[in-house]
């Protein structure tokens, strides 16, 4: 039977089981120190909780991370932006918290920190990493947690979808500006990727062998959710295509960092600061709905599996619906 007590202002729990460690923790509220207690002796009548949870007080977070940077992070296509955002949990405090006392209300505590100084997105995408080491760890590598605290904390809220789109002035504008710069596969890439909504990465990794010029069609074998796909091309697309000389297997043959550095420095030098490369793709969604393309047509396209996430990207203008309406 467990054990609930009140001691300095918080919810002290201990359930001692013949033949099972002590297991203790703290909680601010009762009730959950209440479910907490009723989760560990159905786990301990089931024969689930397996090894000893001393261990949890000679194991800190950062062992876990490190670990979990090891052995998932080869296995997963955004790799280097999670081992980014590893590095920034590795630096907090938090990461020599023991796994025993890696409570909920210390997990809230990081992200209220986290959140004085980013975005609620940013911090929303650490505590997923996080949440996802916890459940491997209680899954497939034995580490004797009782639950996942990340799951027990509210969320930051999602922030409010961009509604970024660049203009026809904007658009002249930057074309113009490419003629200065010292990279000259820039303008065909703003083109291209407003005529396809494809992403920076999948331009700079488009074959020639995935082109289907008598189709009109490019074979993406890769995108950013794993997922292949095939899109059709607009005519604008394949003038942008048959300007281009075949001297390389890849379409476009530069690196993404490439691609966002000459971004960047065209947005200076044309004095637009606050619009992003991936606002093109955002531009391009909107534009197939506007021409009449249904939603899985625009999804065929833009590869969002997710009806929601697509709408995200969609900012319809008003007045353009205004002379439909005329």
């Amino acid at each position: 039977m467990a054990s609930i007590r009140k001691h300095r202002g918080k919810w002290q729990v201990q359930i001692r089981r013949v033949g099972h460690a002590p297991v203790s923790r703290s909680f601010i509220q009762k009730s959950d120190a209440q479910a907490w207690a009723r989760q560990i002796e159905q786990q301990i009548d089931r024969g689930d909780l397996v090894g000893d949870l001393r261990s949890l007080s000679s194991t800190t977070l950062r062992v876990l991370l490190e670990r979990y940077r090891r052995e998932m992070l080869p296995l997963k296509r955004g790799r280097r932006m999670e081992s980014y955002k590893l590095d920034i949990v590795l630096r907090h405090g938090i990461a020599d918290i023991s796994l025993r006392r890696l409570t909920p209300s210390a997990i809230a505590a990081y992200r209220d920190d986290r959140h004085e100084s980013v975005k609620p997105g940013t911090v929303r995408r650490e505590l997923a990493i996080l949440s996802h080491c916890f459940e491997v760890a209680r899954r497939e590598w034995d580490i004797p947690l009782p639950n996942n605290p990340v799951a027990q904390i509210k969320m930051p809220e999602a922030g409010r979808p961009r509604e970024r789109r660049i203009t026809a002035e904007e658009l002249e504008a930057m074309l113009e500006g490419t003629a200065k710069s010292l990279t000259p596969l820039l303008a065909p890439i703003i083109k291209f990727a407003i005529e396809t909504g494809m992403r920076r990465g999948e331009i700079v990794a488009a074959r020639w062998a995935d082109v289907n010029l008598t189709n009109k069609t490019l074979h993406i074998p890769q995108a950013k959710n794993g997922h292949a796909r095939t899109i059709p091309l607009t005519p604008g697309a394949l003038s942008v295509l048959h300007s281009l000389p075949q001297y390389d297997e890849r379409v476009f043959p530069i690196s993404g960092n490439a691609v966002r550095l000459a971004w960047e420095r065209l947005k200076k030098r044309v004095g637009i600061s606050d619009l992003r490369f991936h606002d093109l793709r955002h531009e391009a969604v909107s534009r197939f709905f506007e021409i009449g393309l249904s939603v899985p047509e625009v999804a065929l396209i833009s590869g969002h599996r997710d009806a929601r996430m697509l709408f995200r990207y969609t900012h319809l203008r008003a007045e353009d619906i205004a002379m439909k309406l005329s």
